[in-house]
């Protein structure tokens, strides 16, 4: 089961001027390699009069699939910097292309570091960074004369509520952390005496601005 991890929201761009050079940045969340690369191809055919289209990505619980592309320009100058970024940063499942339209004057190796790296860091800011919470949704079936208190406590509970049923009795829904199964289900028996019905039917992550 995948641990929580961070990574960027959905989509976000940032621009930077650096020596008469403007460095255009596109930060979005891809969950496979293949979107990583189509969403390289879409700002490329976006910007083909672009000197250059640089790019980087990290994909997987362990970052196992990583790229950077320096595309033309001198090698280890742009995608791996820019990689760089995302490794010391914590991101997972993240993808980046820096847009480079050349202004005339030239930034030697450690200024195109420099530049590149900078242009990662404030996309990445300019985007916003999330943290991805691995959560178990609960259960929790109770007769009627419960709900008043069981919602009452669920709505002031540090568990998200996601949703009431009402048929013979009365299903409630919440979203608990991992790590607090054990607690929760103690705080909902000890809250109903015992009368709760209480079962794990799924996971999923909920986000939290960082």
């Amino acid at each position: 089961m995948r641990k929580d991890y961070h990574t960027v929201k959905f989509y976000g761009e940032s621009e930077i001027v650096i020596q008469k050079s403007k460095f255009l940045t596109f930060v979005k969340r891809a969950t496979t390699e293949e979107e990583a690369v189509d969403f390289i191809n879409e700002i490329k055919k976006l910007h083909h009069t672009a000197t250059h289209n640089c790019s980087a990505y990290l994909i997987g619980e362990h970052d196992g699939i990583q790229k950077a592309n320096d595309d033309g320009e001198p090698t280890g100058t742009a995608g791996v910097p820019m990689l760089e970024v995302l490794k010391k940063q914590g991101l997972q499942d993240t993808v980046v292309v820096v847009t480079r339209y050349f202004g005339g004057i030239k930034l030697g190796g450690g200024g195109l570091i420099r530049a590149y790296g900078r242009a990662t860091t404030e996309g990445i800011t300019a985007t916003g960074v999330v943290e991805r919470r691995n959560h178990y949704l609960i259960k929790v079936t109770i007769d009627y004369t419960w709900l008043g208190k069981v919602e009452n406590e669920a709505r002031q509970s540090p568990y998200p509520l996601k949703e009431i049923l009402y048929a013979d009795g009365v299903e409630l829904f919440l979203y608990v952390p991992i790590a607090k199964e054990s607690t929760f289900i103690e705080w909902m028996t000890e809250m109903t005496n015992g009368q709760a019905k209480i079962d794990v039917v799924d996971n999923a992550f909920l986000e939290f601005d960082v």
